[in-house]
């Protein structure tokens, strides 16, 4: 139940609202009962219980609450046009991106790109790069050099998960060892 349930916030909090006839406000927010009520009216079975349950147990940390409870969006991911507003924080030195191997010559050749997303998203660890690339093929992780990026301008905010967003990665900027 939560993984259907989940699927469908993932759905219409980053990509189609009106999939529920729910709006999201400049900041990715919707109130949580409009949208209970919504889903309820296209036969999915929610209540504020197994809202709550899916936001706590995602184990990506895909959503977020609002402090009053009262509002819901997801933390990252969207192609629909929203400001997270999010302010710009500096990052470690290296975070890391992960992808599938067939993506890898494009990559190389030409950067990170949004590409349907709003940013480009970087990792801590290699460990969840691996995670995020195996979704797609045989996966391979690229180091990107966020230190300087950041001492050449470059931007990075950090979503509610705790997953690092820019705008762009250049390849100057990456690192693959070609394992």
């Amino acid at each position: 139940m939560s993984s259907e349930i989940s699927r469908l916030l993932s759905h219409v909090l980053r990509h189609a609202p009106e999939r529920l006839g729910i709006t999201l406000d400049a900041n990715g927010w919707t109130p949580v009962d409009a949208l209970i009520v919504a889903a309820r009216n296209q036969g999915f079975k929610i209540d504020r219980e197994i809202l709550e349950n899916t936001v706590a147990t995602s184990d990506k940390k895909r959503f977020s609450l609002s402090d009053d409870g009262r509002l819901i969006r997801a933390a990252q991911g969207h192609s629909v046009a929203i400001d997270l507003a999010l302010t710009p924080r500096e990052p470690p030195p290296s975070l890391f991106h992960g992808t599938s191997r067939d993506n890898l010559d494009s990559i190389l050749a030409e950067g990170l790109k949004a590409g349907s997303r709003r940013h480009v998203h970087l990792s801590l660890d290699e460990e969840t790069a691996i995670k995020v690339g195996s979704r797609h093929g045989k996966p391979v992780v690229l180091k990107v050099d966020t230190g300087a990026m950041q001492r050449d301008g470059f931007e990075f905010f950090q979503a509610d998960n705790g997953v690092w967003l820019t705008d762009k990665v250049p390849p100057a900027y990456l690192g693959f060892d070609g394992v």
